[in-house]
């Protein structure tokens, strides 16, 4: 498409904008009606831990998206002489979970909780024992029933509580919603009314019964909307909050606000059953969407759901490729004392390629990559550490291969709980993130982990912001009446299908091999958590 194309989609206002507020960055993506990217802004932004709490304040939020939106609109002045003033559909992402909480003047009762605070475990256990529904820490059930049990006095003057997604969505639009994904991460979701489960909502009640609150669950909770449907429209008050400066017009329609994970599975096309995604950065998290629900309640599992409400089992490891990072900033150290000019790409890609020529049995070598606690493993604390006997055979392949096995560990304990334990069939797994950047090398190691075809698509690194892009795009499209499986599949990603590499046989036996011993050898990882300091 030219130049001359996109600004006229643009100034018909017939393009489709997705931001996504990340952990450490608020991404705009602007898209064309196929959903192409064609501009975008960011804006880096950072948690505090306050008084032990980690969160973001609201103004800092809220500055962050309007930095964001204006380089964004800058970006479409400067590659197509076009002013932003028009918009066709807004989709709204975030992170999962957390707290947010408001009176009945909408007023913030406690600054944002977020997913990454480990401060209710007593409310997590008691509410997985009562729903027999596994409740992680980081869940918004969690948190509320985390502070009525610490007699919090903000407890009863609550009307509504959301996520970070919800709370910008309903300044936005006046509309107090949820996209069913994004709400599967509040509460749970029975996938078979596309509403909260209605039998533990009455559960939660009588377990809070006696506090004779003014208000029951499911009347503070967001209301539950599908992908496709609309969930309110750009209000005045909305388009100036995005846009200080009076140019952007309200009138805009948004998609539900959904949270990161159901995004990821949209820029990725795996929202149908049999498929996943598997994100490998600094932590590595897999996403499969299945055919249907568990046999039994496991710890190590989250339960989510699609943008489409199919039930999404999650396995999240709170350490990936750190470890790597390390000893990769180890190897530029020396190459630099040594004179040699290397970019850490290169360092990675050299040293990726190398652990290809690792030995079957990688020379008997070991890793742990436990920068924290592994709650898959059963570590609250962790410590990274590289074992090997006096006969192993320490060489750079079979070091490096060692480090890649260790970053997606936890990853096949936990998945193996799904495919050997529950039966769970998977067609194909999408690879996303750090790891898959050297060509092949991520992609076969996880390939012999879960031993499943993996595929690696370019368009998987536009991220969450454009996954968001395209289920406002599916909502202003939903003329089309195809499902949103479909829409992906034939629509965008058409062509697109990426890399597929099967598992080798010899790989999968290789990596079956090396977690037989990481397992046998996990009580020296405790005992180096209990004795190192």
């Amino acid at each position: 498409m030219s130049t001359s194309d996109i600004r006229t989609i643009i100034e018909a206002g017939k393009a489709r904008l997705g931001i996504e507020f990340g952990s450490t960055r608020i991404k705009g993506v602007l898209i064309d009606p196929a959903g192409n990217p064609i501009a975008q802004g960011d804006h880096e932004w950072e948690n505090q831990l306050v008084n032990g709490i980690w969160t973001y304040d609201m103004k800092d939020a809220w500055t962050g998206l309007q930095d964001c939106y204006a380089k964004l609109a800058e970006d479409v002045k400067t590659k197509y002489g076009a002013t932003l003033s028009k918009l066709e559909a807004i989709g709204i992402s975030a992170m999962m979970h957390g707290y947010l909480p408001f009176d009945e003047k909408d007023k913030l009762l406690v600054p944002f909780r977020t997913w990454r605070n480990t401060i209710t475990g007593e409310a997590a256990d008691a509410l997985t024992k009562r729903l027999n529904f596994n409740i992680p820490q980081r869940w918004s059930i969690a948190h509320l029933y985390q502070a009525i049990l610490n007699e919090e006095p903000h407890v009863p003057q609550i009307r509504f509580f959301t996520t970070l997604a919800g709370y910008i969505h309903w300044q936005l639009t006046g509309e107090k919603v949820l996209g069913i994904g994004d709400a599967s991460g509040m509460f749970p979701i029975d996938s078979r009314t596309n509403g909260y489960n209605e039998a533990m909502l009455a559960s939660f009640d009588e377990m809070v019964a006696d506090k004779g609150f003014a208000w029951k669950l499911k009347d503070i909770l967001p209301k539950v909307l599908m992908a496709g449907d609309c969930a309110g429209t750009l209000t005045k008050a909305g388009a100036k909050l995005l846009d200080p400066s009076g140019v952007l017009q309200p009138g805009a329609k948004l998609c539900p606000p959904e949270g990161d994970a159901g995004t990821g599975m949209t820029a990725t096309n795996s929202v149908a059953p049999r498929t996943g995604n598997v994100s490998a950065g600094t932590s590595v998290f897999a996403m499969i969407v299945l055919e249907k629900a568990l046999k039994k309640l496991h710890r190590e599992i989250d339960m989510v759901t699609t943008p489409t409400g199919k039930p999404v089992a999650m396995v999240h490891c709170n350490n990936g490729t750190s470890d790597i990072a390390a000893w990769v900033k180890l190897f530029s150290e020396f190459a630099k004392l040594m004179g040699v000019e290397a970019t850490s790409n290169k360092i990675y890609s050299v040293l990726f390629n190398q652990a290809m020529e690792a030995d079957a049995e990688l020379g008997g070598l070991l890793a742990y990559n436990y920068f924290s606690g592994e709650h898959i493993t059963g570590f609250e604390e962790g410590r990274p550490l590289f074992v090997r006997t006096s006969d192993s055979r320490f060489n750079l392949a079979n070091f490096m291969r060692t480090h890649l096995y260790a970053s997606l560990s936890s990853l096949k304990i936990g998945t193996n709980i799904l495919m050997e334990d529950e039966g769970v069939k998977v067609d194909r797994i999408y690879g996303h993130g750090g790891l898959f950047k050297t060509k092949g090398v991520g992609q076969s190691i996880l390939a012999a982990a879960l031993n499943v075809p993996v595929v690696v698509m370019k368009t998987a690194g536009e991220g969450g912001a454009w996954g968001i892009a395209l289920l406002a795009g599916y909502m202003a499209d939903k003329g089309l009446n195809v499902s949103l499986e479909d829409y992906l599949t034939e629509r965008i990603f058409a062509g697109k299908l990426g890399e597929c590499l099967d598992p080798r046989p010899a790989d999968v036996e290789s990596f079956n091999n090396y977690i037989r011993r990481y397992r046998e050898a996990l009580p020296v990882e405790r005992a180096a958590v209990e004795h190192i300091r």
